[in-house]
Protein backbone atom coordinates (compact mmCIF):
# COMPACT_ATOMS: atom_id res chain seq x y z
CA UNK A 1 0.00 0.00 0.00
CA UNK A 2 1.58 3.08 -0.81
CA UNK A 3 0.18 5.07 2.10
CA UNK A 4 3.29 4.62 4.45
CA UNK A 5 5.30 6.47 1.28
CA UNK A 6 3.47 10.08 2.05
CA UNK A 7 5.23 12.32 4.54
CA UNK A 8 1.85 11.70 6.29
CA UNK A 9 -1.26 9.72 5.73
CA UNK A 10 -3.63 11.46 3.63
CA UNK A 11 -6.38 9.48 4.65
CA UNK A 12 -5.92 10.79 8.39
CA UNK A 13 -8.23 13.79 8.53
CA UNK A 14 -5.53 15.06 11.15
CA UNK A 15 -3.15 15.46 8.47
CA UNK A 16 -5.49 16.35 5.07
CA UNK A 17 -5.21 19.72 5.53
CA UNK A 18 -0.99 19.78 5.94
CA UNK A 19 0.12 20.88 2.13
CA UNK A 20 1.46 18.36 -0.09
CA UNK A 21 5.44 18.28 -0.75
CA UNK A 22 6.69 17.33 -4.25
CA UNK A 23 7.24 14.10 -2.95
CA UNK A 24 3.52 13.11 -1.64
CA UNK A 25 2.53 14.19 -5.49
CA UNK A 26 5.26 12.30 -7.12
CA UNK A 27 3.98 9.08 -4.82
CA UNK A 28 0.46 9.57 -6.69
CA UNK A 29 2.04 10.14 -9.85
CA UNK A 30 3.88 6.66 -9.77
CA UNK A 31 0.89 5.05 -8.72
CA UNK A 32 -1.30 6.96 -11.55
CA UNK A 33 1.48 5.91 -14.08
CA UNK A 34 2.00 2.14 -12.55
CA UNK A 35 -2.12 1.66 -13.07
CA UNK A 36 -1.55 3.40 -16.75
CA UNK A 37 1.04 0.82 -17.53
CA UNK A 38 -0.96 -1.98 -16.32
CA UNK A 39 -4.04 -1.02 -18.23
CA UNK A 40 -6.12 -0.02 -15.48
CA UNK A 41 -6.35 4.07 -17.14
CA UNK A 42 -6.46 5.55 -20.68
CA UNK A 43 -4.36 8.22 -21.70
CA UNK A 44 -7.06 10.61 -21.28
CA UNK A 45 -7.60 9.36 -17.49
CA UNK A 46 -4.07 9.66 -16.85
CA UNK A 47 -3.54 12.76 -18.04
CA UNK A 48 -6.51 14.24 -16.21
CA UNK A 49 -5.72 12.53 -13.09
CA UNK A 50 -1.87 13.62 -13.19
CA UNK A 51 -3.01 17.41 -13.54
CA UNK A 52 -5.33 17.18 -10.77
CA UNK A 53 -2.31 15.51 -8.80
CA UNK A 54 0.28 18.29 -9.83
CA UNK A 55 -2.25 21.36 -9.12
CA UNK A 56 -3.04 19.49 -5.42
CA UNK A 57 -2.22 21.69 -2.44
CA UNK A 58 -3.01 19.37 0.61
CA UNK A 59 -2.49 15.72 1.43
CA UNK A 60 -5.91 14.85 1.59
CA UNK A 61 -6.57 16.06 -1.88
CA UNK A 62 -4.52 13.32 -3.47
CA UNK A 63 -6.27 10.23 -1.85
CA UNK A 64 -9.52 11.01 -4.29
CA UNK A 65 -7.10 11.36 -7.25
CA UNK A 66 -6.60 7.29 -6.89
CA UNK A 67 -9.26 6.06 -5.05
CA UNK A 68 -10.56 3.32 -7.90
CA UNK A 69 -6.84 2.44 -7.97
CA UNK A 70 -5.58 1.34 -4.43
CA UNK A 71 -7.44 0.46 -1.03
CA UNK A 72 -9.11 2.93 0.74
CA UNK A 73 -9.25 1.79 3.84
CA UNK A 74 -9.10 3.86 6.89
CA UNK A 75 -6.08 4.36 9.21
CA UNK A 76 -6.09 1.49 11.29
CA UNK A 77 -5.01 2.28 15.30
CA UNK A 78 -1.45 1.38 16.15
CA UNK A 79 -1.98 -2.59 16.91
CA UNK A 80 1.36 -1.35 19.05
CA UNK A 81 -0.90 0.70 21.46
CA UNK A 82 -3.03 -2.64 22.25
CA UNK A 83 -0.31 -5.61 22.32
CA UNK A 84 0.04 -7.11 25.53
CA UNK A 85 4.00 -7.54 27.23
CA UNK A 86 4.19 -11.28 25.12
CA UNK A 87 3.47 -10.06 22.05
CA UNK A 88 6.24 -7.07 22.70
CA UNK A 89 8.94 -9.87 23.52
CA UNK A 90 7.31 -12.04 20.49
CA UNK A 91 8.19 -9.04 18.66
CA UNK A 92 11.40 -8.07 20.16
CA UNK A 93 12.43 -11.94 19.32
CA UNK A 94 11.25 -12.08 15.59
CA UNK A 95 13.53 -8.62 14.93
CA UNK A 96 16.37 -10.27 16.83
CA UNK A 97 15.59 -13.20 14.06
CA UNK A 98 15.54 -10.65 11.15
CA UNK A 99 18.80 -9.31 12.86
CA UNK A 100 20.41 -12.99 12.73
CA UNK A 101 19.54 -13.81 8.94
CA UNK A 102 20.68 -9.80 7.90
CA UNK A 103 24.10 -11.04 9.76
CA UNK A 104 24.12 -14.25 8.39
CA UNK A 105 23.47 -13.48 4.63
CA UNK A 106 25.91 -10.75 4.60
CA UNK A 107 28.51 -12.67 5.42
CA UNK A 108 27.53 -15.29 3.02
CA UNK A 109 27.02 -12.37 0.47
CA UNK A 110 29.92 -10.69 1.11
CA UNK A 111 32.40 -14.46 1.10
CA UNK A 112 31.11 -15.05 -2.06
CA UNK A 113 31.75 -11.72 -4.27
CA UNK A 114 34.83 -11.31 -2.47
CA UNK A 115 35.90 -14.85 -3.21
CA UNK A 116 34.84 -14.49 -6.74
CA UNK A 117 37.03 -11.20 -7.22
CA UNK A 118 39.95 -12.91 -5.55
CA UNK A 119 39.73 -15.66 -7.79
CA UNK A 120 39.25 -13.94 -10.98
CA UNK A 121 42.09 -11.44 -10.30
CA UNK A 122 44.31 -14.34 -10.34
CA UNK A 123 44.09 -15.61 -6.47
CA UNK A 124 47.55 -15.77 -4.80
CA UNK A 125 46.85 -14.53 -0.84
CA UNK A 126 43.69 -14.45 0.29
CA UNK A 127 43.05 -11.20 1.14
CA UNK A 128 39.12 -11.22 1.54
CA UNK A 129 39.68 -12.96 4.68
CA UNK A 130 40.27 -9.62 6.23
CA UNK A 131 36.56 -8.22 5.19
CA UNK A 132 35.17 -11.75 5.78
CA UNK A 133 36.43 -11.52 9.25
CA UNK A 134 34.33 -8.30 10.21
CA UNK A 135 31.73 -10.14 9.14
CA UNK A 136 31.82 -13.12 10.96
CA UNK A 137 32.42 -10.90 14.15
CA UNK A 138 29.18 -9.30 13.56
CA UNK A 139 26.91 -12.70 12.97
CA UNK A 140 29.43 -13.83 15.99
CA UNK A 141 27.79 -10.59 18.24
CA UNK A 142 24.64 -11.18 17.21
CA UNK A 143 24.32 -14.73 17.83
CA UNK A 144 26.54 -14.23 21.42
CA UNK A 145 23.92 -11.47 22.57
CA UNK A 146 20.80 -12.78 21.81
CA UNK A 147 18.89 -11.96 25.19
CA UNK A 148 20.61 -8.28 24.90
CA UNK A 149 19.39 -7.45 21.91
CA UNK A 150 15.75 -8.89 22.33
CA UNK A 151 15.64 -7.09 25.77
CA UNK A 152 16.63 -4.29 23.91
CA UNK A 153 14.34 -4.51 21.09
CA UNK A 154 11.39 -4.68 23.70
CA UNK A 155 12.03 -2.06 26.13
CA UNK A 156 12.25 -0.04 22.65
CA UNK A 157 8.83 -1.33 21.68
CA UNK A 158 7.29 -0.32 24.88
CA UNK A 159 8.72 3.14 25.11
CA UNK A 160 6.70 4.02 21.47
CA UNK A 161 4.13 1.89 23.08
CA UNK A 162 4.00 4.13 25.95
CA UNK A 163 4.64 7.06 23.21
CA UNK A 164 1.90 6.09 21.29
CA UNK A 165 -0.85 6.00 24.37
CA UNK A 166 0.18 9.57 25.30
CA UNK A 167 -2.43 12.36 24.31
CA UNK A 168 -1.53 14.10 21.40
CA UNK A 169 -0.11 17.64 22.26
CA UNK A 170 -2.52 20.10 22.63
CA UNK A 171 -5.31 17.60 23.91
Amino acid sequence: MPWGDFSADPRDPAAAALRASDRDREVVLGLLAEAYADGRLNREEYDERADVAGRARTLGELPPIVADLVPQTAPRADSLARASAQELRERALRAYEASRREAFSGLVTVTAVLSVIWFVTGGGFYWPVFVILFGGANLLRVLLHKQDLVEKERRRLERRQRKSLEPPAGA
